[in-house]
């Protein structure tokens, strides 16, 4: 669901606002981006780009740093006034699951691999579209498309949406353990709004009767249903009533076999805190490998240096 902007600002300018009313309140709260980030927890790059007003923040990112901050609200409900994605553009193939993504009343889906675009953070989406797309614009415009997608979803009123994510979402690593860590933390929280739930297939579930790809059962308004499945890079659409049946019947049992959303949401909690146990192993890897350099330096230098010959005692 687009939000304009009540005075007609244009995106640049009100993301750039955001941004500036963001840092004061930081810094007016004594705090440095990366502390505010790791309290809300994400990267300090996001904090970063957000309050340069270059990177589109979540509601939820929104949310919590109203609250740590105590800002009585003013940050949500600016949020809540930008349009953030102005005049984005989907790939022509995708345009239709687009369209239906922006008038649907319930989006049940089951996802292999990768995280649901619907479900991506930024950083996420970025590492997705830079494995295929040499050019940096390009890669940010099918960002800001994609982050266009979830806004009706993410809103208090928004559709139903129901995802079931095969474990190898969460453990397929997409752009870095820090990423990964705050995809994860995404994942948590939009999974506690009312209209969103999240559950995860274990990997170690032989039992569980997986469809064979991705796809996602879409309800329109007027009660129509829709089967969508992707290939390499085109959308495949049936409304056939008899194909819809027989996708929703594995759905519903599939739903019913795997972990509940609770107790999916602890599996995901388990994966991020091993993300980030994993960043700060590197962290601290990386430390230990920079000492070591130096030291290797020093050493060469002193063995490399000018030797003088020792005063031997005479005897």
């Amino acid at each position: 669901m687009s939000r304009r902007n009540a005075e007609g600002g244009s995106a640049v300018t009100t993301a750039a606002v955001f941004g500036e009313v963001l840092k004061h309140f930081r810094e007016t709260a004594d705090l440095t981006q990366e502390g505010l980030a790791r309290q809300i927890p994400c990267d300090r790059s996001h904090v970063a780009r957000v309050e340069a007003g270059t990177r589109v923040p979540q509601d939820t990112f929104a949310k919590s740093c109203d609250e740590l901050l105590g800002m009585g609200g003013v940050l949500v409900r600016l949020w809540g006034r930008i349009d953030w994605y102005p005049q984005v553009e989907h790939p022509d193939w995708f345009e239709r699951r687009a369209r239906m993504d922006a008038e649907a009343v319930a989006v049940y889906a089951y996802q292999t691999h990768v995280v649901p675009g619907l479900l991506q953070t930024p950083d996420y989406a970025h590492g997705l579209f830079a494995r295929r797309i040499a050019n940096a614009y390009e890669v940010e415009e099918r960002v800001r498309a994609r982050m266009s997608r979830q806004q009706r979803f993410l809103a208090p009123d928004g559709p139903v949406y129901i995802a079931v994510l095969d474990e190898s979402c969460l453990r397929n690593m997409v752009g870095s353990a820090a990423v990964m860590r705050d995809q994860c933390a995404h994942l948590l929280a939009v999974g506690q709004l009312p209209n969103v739930r999240i559950q995860i297939a274990p990997a170690d579930r032989p039992d569980v009767d997986r469809p064979d790809a991705s796809l996602s059962l879409i309800t329109l308004p007027d009660g129509h249903n829709w089967v969508y499945s992707e290939s390499l890079d085109h959308g495949h659409f049936s409304d056939d009533p008899t194909v819809y049946l027989r996708h929703s019947q594995t759905y519903d049992v599939l739903r019913a076999d795997v972990p509940s959303a609770r107790e999916s949401a602890a599996l995901i909690s388990d994966v991020m805190e091993g993300y980030q146990r994993h960043g700060q192993a590197r962290s601290e890897c990386g430390g230990l490998d920079q000492e070591q350099l130096q030291r290797r330096k020093r050493w060469r230098l002193h063995r490399s240096g000018p030797r003088y010959p020792r005063a031997r005692p005479r005897p």
